[in-house]
């Protein structure tokens, strides 16, 4: 493998790249692009076994340049838009119920920030996160037509890799690596699709004041499922390895909770300074392996855990983020957030992996030492660190195990089906540097894109939490020391412990009962500074009895967490969390309550966040009629 030391994307990375400078001279209205969805001159909507040409359909709707969902979209948007200035609707009063999919806009009007950044000695880390400019022969984004008859890319757990595989993954990222800045393939610019798409670079398309987030939001799994589909595609192109599957770091088996060995280590052979391509100087040296993963990092009460602890308590928090907390898609991906809204101010809850595992790996493998817990501690800069990529790979196989959890117990294991999750789009440069549109609905069967996990044991699933105090009969002891939600003024402060009684909507319910509805406690309208690293955790009935609930308790209900955007100014940002009260009720033996106590306890970075909704409800399952 050839050594990349002298490589700028390395080891120099100057303070101001082409794509800061070129974004900014492109205006909006260029010609480049048109202003509506992009479209290709070859349509292709579901991936199919055969390698035959398109039907006489498709070949009806390439001559028309579009699909029929495509122009049904179109339709609606020139309808609601009105025709010419004089229309009935603008762009920034669309009614609610005619909401369309986000759409991620022409590159060139991605907003080359420079708010705020840091440059420590000969390294640089930027909100200037605008992607290269295609050719100017190039006048249109392309839709992305799905692989056939190519390999199965295996993904295979990174604890676990060959040294032939290891080989290869190292080359393709040394390779990746020696790319001049401005390649499209370069790692610089991989490393700033997250910074672009999760930091502000866009707008919505139609909405030129409405910032673009793939995060807080059901377009979460998506998102980071096509961003790792091309990032693969481009190292097996760079190597000529059409077989070339990214590793998963397997944070969810004991076996593989510590960071990846070979992620270690900045020089790979101290005989040829050969520099490991997998290394990144930012990286909390206190949790380089053995450290074991803590998937509640910065909960007191784990900070002491011995490593079976630690182990039992990252198996029991998988299985609440799995399956107590993600009965159904709503939970799972988490809020809607269609074209038009602002992700500010969005007053959706997250799922249970964004603000569970995802959030605590990112903050635990960050740097305390910099200025914004850099690289993975912080949303602009994360894609910087090639652990990035490798965690994300297992973030995306929740999606796939979760999906496959079959029988009773998971009656809606589905993906959203509002036509505005299926056809929000993002705009990628693809292994061979052309720009293409890509799909939510186009991404849902794994299968489709030509990869696979290599298969791990999933022994989280046996770890359903034990209640601590059952049968408490807590709300007898509260009163007079704990208001009612009715008698709370809201918002509440998270400067310290809150505790409220929450009415439930029925008692009693019985197992054909659970069935039919879910029983969910919201914690909304969290309104927190977006610049900052925030957590929280959310107990059940626990009574304070001096001993820290765990984990390991069914009283512990989980966790908010958020990582840190990073615009350079104080950013105020509304959120939410949902937690499953099907299993936890029944683990405290508490279906009989007609109250129950929820305690709100802050960790890190709430001093100045509020909650303004505490409420229980019942959310029909879609399996049951």
């Amino acid at each position: 493998m050839a050594s990349f030391a002298t490589s700028s994307t390395f080891t120099a990375i100057p303070a101001t790249t082409a794509t800061t400078t070129t974004t900014t001279k492109r205006l909006p209205n260029s010609p480049l692009f048109s202003t509506s969805h992009q479209r290709s001159k070859k349509i292709h909507r579901n991936f199919k076994v055969s390698c035959n040409i398109a039907d006489n359909n498709e070949k009806r709707l390439e001559s028309e340049n579009l699909t029929l969902l495509e122009r049904h979209n179109l339709d609606r948007r020139n309808l609601l838009l009105g025709l010419g200035a004089g229309g009935l609707y603008t762009t920034v009063n669309l009614p609610a119920a005619l909401a369309a999919p986000i759409t991620t806009p022409d590159i060139s009007t991605c907003k080359a920030s420079v708010d705020g950044f840091f440059n420590l000695k000969d390294r640089v880390r930027t909100n200037a996160c605008c992607p290269p400019l295609p050719p100017p022969t190039v006048k249109s984004v392309k839709k992305h037509v799905l692989p056939k008859c190519e390999p199965v890319r295996l993904r295979p757990a990174a604890h676990r890799v060959t040294p032939e595989y290891l080989d290869k993954y190292q080359r393709a990222m040394a390779a990746m690596r020696a790319l001049p800045d401005e390649d499209p393939h370069s790692f610089v610019q991989q490393a700033k699709i997250h910074c672009a798409y999760c930091n502000g670079g866009y707008f919505q398309e139609g909405y030129p004041n409405k910032e673009l987030q793939v995060h807080n939001c059901w377009l979460f799994f998506p998102f980071h499922r096509w961003y790792l589909y091309f990032f693969e595609r481009i190292l097996g192109k760079l190597i000529d390895d059409p077989t070339f599957g990214l590793p998963y770091w397997n944070w969810d088996n004991p076996s593989g909770m510590s960071m990846p060995a070979f992620f270690e280590g900045k020089i790979l052979d101290p005989n040829t300074r050969e520099l490991n391509p997998a290394f990144d100087a930012f990286r909390n040296v206190e949790h380089l392996p053995p450290a074991i993963l803590d998937i509640d990092f910065n909960n007191a009460a784990s900070a002491d855990f011995t490593c079976v602890q630690q182990i039992g308590s990252n198996l029991s928090l998988m299985y609440k983020q799995m399956i107590t907390n993600s009965p159904n898609s709503a939970t799972f991906f988490g809020g809607e957030y269609k074209a038009g809204d602002d992700p500010i101010s969005l007053q959706n809850s997250k799922g249970p992996i964004e603000s569970g595992v995802h959030t605590a790996a990112h903050i635990w493998v960050g740097n305390p030492r910099m200025p914004n817990n850099e690289d993975m501690g912080n949303f602009y800069s994360s894609g910087w660190d090639p652990l990035f990529y490798t965690h994300h790979a297992n973030v995306d196989r929740m999606w796939k195990i979760w999906k496959d959890l079959k029988g009773p117990e998971y009656p809606d294991h589905t993906e959203p089906t509002d036509p505005d999750w299926l056809d929000a789009s993002y705009v990628f440069y693809d292994e061979n540097k052309e720009l293409v549109r890509v799909y939510n609905k186009d991404c849902v069967q794994m299968e489709n894109l030509h990869y696979e996990y290599e298969p791990s044991p999933l022994p989280w699933l046996k770890s359903r939490p034990i209640g601590r105090n059952k049968n408490s009969n807590v709300v007898p002891k509260s009163f007079g020391n704990v208001k009612k939600v009715e008698e709370t003024k809201f918002p509440v402060k998270l400067d310290k412990i809150v505790k409220v009684l929450v009415k439930r909507p029925t008692i009693n319910r019985s197992k054909e009962d659970k069935k039919k509805a879910y029983e969910l406690l919201y914690v909304n309208d969290i309104k927190l500074d977006g610049e900052k690293f925030v957590k929280f955790d959310v107990f059940v009935n626990d009574v304070d009895d001096g001993t820290p609930c765990s984990p390991l308790d069914s009283e512990f209900a989980g966790s908010f967490s958020q990582l840190a955007h990073y615009h350079g100014n104080k950013m105020l940002m509304s959120s939410g969390v949902t937690f499953g009260l099907n299993e936890l009720l029944d683990d405290i033996q508490a279906e009989s309550d007609e109250y129950i106590l929820v305690t709100l306890v802050p960790r890190t970075g709430c001093e100045d966040v509020t909650v303004g909704v505490i409420k229980v409800e019942l959310v029909p399952s879609t399996a049951s009629g």
